[in-house]
């Protein structure tokens, strides 16, 4: 592992297994995200009544460039369940945090506004046309709350565009209370 890491155990016995474990888990870390400048993780039990049972803490501090990621998971009883669940919401912040560097936010599919130009319901598809006059296939199984045979041509429908197709296809087609523009 590139990154430094400190691994802490307090008010637990130390163990080479769990520490080879932590090592391991830290070491996957830098595949969601790198440069990784530091990684501090701590394991602790915080005293309990006997009654309670042992409960394991885990905290995973780490450094990335401009920020600070920090994960805390309380209270499990085992500790391999409790290091699983913070490195995994660590991951998850590290996948967030490259995200928002990259600008990759999250987009929703942009809707867009046609009309029906003309329909086949007995094989199953027809073609919207988009306000710039392009016409795209679309399929009955891409309705939303209709079906074909309630289409007709001329209705106002929204879609989106599907471009994994051979050619852009119209997907989660409704229909709509809308103009197209003049």
């Amino acid at each position: 592992m590139k990154t430094p890491l400190q691994i802490t155990f307090r008010d637990i016995e130390h163990s080479d297994v769990l520490e080879a474990h932590i090592r391991e888990k830290a070491e996957k870390l830098e595949t969601f995200f790198e440069p990784i400048m530091s990684c501090r993780v701590v394991v602790d039990m915080p005293h309990q009544h006997k009654q309670q049972g042992k409960f394991f803490n885990v905290r995973i501090d780490i450094g990335v460039p401009g920020s600070e990621i920090m994960v805390n998971r309380d209270q499990h009883e085992d500790v391999y369940v409790a290091l699983r669940d913070g490195f995994d919401a660590a991951k998850r912040q590290l996948e967030d945090y490259a995200r928002r560097l990259h600008r990759e936010v999250k987009t929703h599919d942009t809707e867009y506004i046609g009309e029906v130009a003309r329909l086949f319901p007995d094989e199953g598809y027809g073609f919207i046309q988009r306000a710039d006059g392009d016409e795209l296939y679309f399929n009955g199984d891409s309705l939303v709350n209709i079906t074909l045979n309630q289409l007709s041509e001329g209705d106002a429908v929204q879609f989106i565009e599907d471009l994994s197709a051979d050619r852009p296809q119209a997907k989660r087609v409704s229909v709509g209370h809308h103009h197209l523009p003049e």
